[in-house]
C-alpha cells in the first residue's frame, strides 16, 4: 500500500503516513475525537500558564519578606512577625504555582495521577474569580465528561 499524497510505501496498520502525516484509511475515525482528546493539551497549557503567573507574586512576596524587618521600624512585634507572615503567604502561593505547573505537565503527558489532582485544583480554582473560576469550570467540563475517567485511564496507559 502507498500513500495517496506523497507515494511513500506504507506498512499494514499505519494510520498516518510517516513522511507527510496524511491520514490513511477511514478519514472519519481520525477526525472524530472525544472532548477529552480535543481539550486535554489545551487544558495542560492553561494550567502551566496559570502556575507561571502565580510564580510572580510568590517570588515578589518572598523577596520582600527578606527586607521587611528593615522596613518596619515602629513596632518590634510587627518587625518579627512581618517577614514570617510574608514568607508564609509567599510560600503558599509558590506551592499553588508549582502545583499548577505540575498538573499542566501531567495532563499534557497523560500521567495517571494528573486527572484527580486537576479535578481537586479545578474545584479550588472556582473560588478565585474571574480567571480561576473560568479555568476551574473548563477543567471540570473537560475531565468530568461522560466516561472521562475511563477514557483518561485508557489514554494514560497508551503512552
Amino acid at each position: 500500500m502507498f500513500c495517496n499524497a506523497c507515494g511513500t510505501e506504507l506498512q499494514a496498520g499505519f494510520n498516518l503516513c510517516p513522511k507527510c502525516g496524511k491520514p490513511i484509511g477511514d478519514p472519519v475515525s481520525y477526525v472524530t475525537r472525544t472532548r477529552l482528546q480535543n481539550h486535554l493539551p489545551t487544558l495542560g497549557v492553561l494550567w502551566i500558564v496559570a502556575g507561571a503567573l502565580f510564580l510572580i507574586p510568590a517570588l515578589i512576596l518572598m523577596f520582600i519578606s527578606g527586607g521587611a524587618q528593615f522596613l518596619i521600624h515602629e513596632n518590634a512585634i510587627a518587625r518579627l512577625l512581618g517577614p514570617l507572615v510574608l514568607t508564609l503567604i509567599g510560600g503558599s502561593i509558590l506551592m499553588v504555582a508549582v502545583g499548577g505547573i505540575l498538573i499542566g505537565w501531567g495532563l499534557r503527558n497523560r500521567e495517571p495521577w494528573a486527572r484527580t489532582a486537576a479535578i481537586v485544583l479545578g474545584i479550588l480554582a472556582l473560588f478565585h474569580p474571574p480567571f480561576g473560576t473560568a479555568l476551574g469550570i473548563y477543567t471540570l467540563w473537560v475531565l468530568l465528561s461522560d466516561g472521562g475517567g475511563t477514557e483518561y485511564r485508557r489514554l494514560a496507559s497508551a503512552t
